[in-house]
């Protein structure tokens, strides 16, 4: 009995030992695994339609992990929250950015990672996030959903029944007015053979002035160098009166000065004397046009008799 409860002993306890060593093997393998990967988090603004835990992450088209886990933002149902799985050694910086891709139009879809210029620094995480968070930028395929979306509102605000109304109505005032213009074709052609031979007259006219004004040019061209020589001639005998009249003053200049300063003061009294005189002589005039006889006889003039 004592023999047989050592070997239970024994037993129970080799099996222990190799439970806990089979147990310390997976949490190093574990461990070691998980110290080559690095988590993030997505936050998409849009519909992930196709994604699935274990969908790919690639960065610049290649792999560099796997979605890990997918929920709802529990504080906004509109975002979906994407833990990322990626490689220690995947260049995820500040300025690196997520998006829904697809590989062909029937592919499975998987989130791409862009940019991450080589100035920027690592992304980290911070007070608000415990797992870094990459920000997105709408997809291709979203901007086409929007796109058409815009595109369908928009015909269907211009296809409204007010708007086909009026549609109808321009098309039945199009239709009169083409019958309207087919029935006075006549008229038409007739006034379109006036404008031609009006543009044919016009054109004449524009060619005859053309020529005139061509033979005008090449007068004045022709009469220009005699009339410069006038020019010329008359500048110098201005010049030359120009400098008589500088000699002339020059010459005369005392005596002008005696004027100005002598003749100019007697010629006041002098202009008071002259309108006396016009005062005079028009005082004869108007005698000699009123009684001419009695002015120069020193008579009145016989007034008329006048019978009763």
């Amino acid at each position: 009995m004592e023999t047989r409860a050592n070997y239970v002993l024994i037993g129970s306890f080799t099996i222990l030992v190799m439970a806990f060593l089979f147990g310390f093997i997976l949490w190093a393998a574990k461990y070691s695994s998980d110290a080559t990967w690095d988590r993030y988090q997505v936050i998409f603004n849009e519909p992930v339609t196709g994604l699935s835990e274990g969908s790919s992450v690639q960065y610049n088209g290649i792999s560099v992990g796997t979605v890990e886990h997918l929920k709802l933002d529990p504080n906004d149902p509109r975002r979906v929250v994407a833990q990322l799985k990626l490689k220690d050694e995947a260049p995820v910086k500040v300025d690196t950015r997520a998006k829904m891709s697809q590989s062909g139009i029937a592919g499975s879809p998987f989130i791409q990672l862009t940019g991450g210029s080589p100035g920027a620094p690592r992304l980290v995480a911070d007070k608000r996030n415990e797992i870094p968070v990459i920000l997105t930028e709408p997809s291709a395929l979203q901007n086409i959903a929007d796109t058409a979306n815009m595109l369908v509102a928009r015909l269907d605000k211009a296809l409204s029944e007010d708007n086909i109304a009026r549609i109808s109505e321009t098309l039945e005032n199009l239709r009169a007015t083409t019958a309207s213009i087919s029935d006075q074709r006549d008229d038409i052609e007739k006034l379109i053979s006036n404008a031609r031979l009006a543009s044919d007259d016009l054109r004449t006219m524009l060619a005859q002035v053309n020529g005139s004004v061509q033979k005008v040019d090449r007068e004045v061209l022709a009469r220009l160098p005699a009339t410069m020589d006038k020019l010329d001639a008359a500048i110098a005998s201005f010049e030359a009166a120009g400098h008589n009249a500088n000699a002339l003053v020059s010459e005369n200049r005392a005596p002008i000065n005696q004027f100005t300063r002598d003749g100019l003061q007697q010629l006041g009294p002098t202009l008071g004397e002259l309108r006396m005189l016009m005062r005079d002589l028009r005082q004869i005039t108007d005698r000699l046009d009123s009684n001419p006889a009695g002015y120069l006889l020193g008579r009145e003039q016989p007034k008329e008799f006048t019978p009763k």
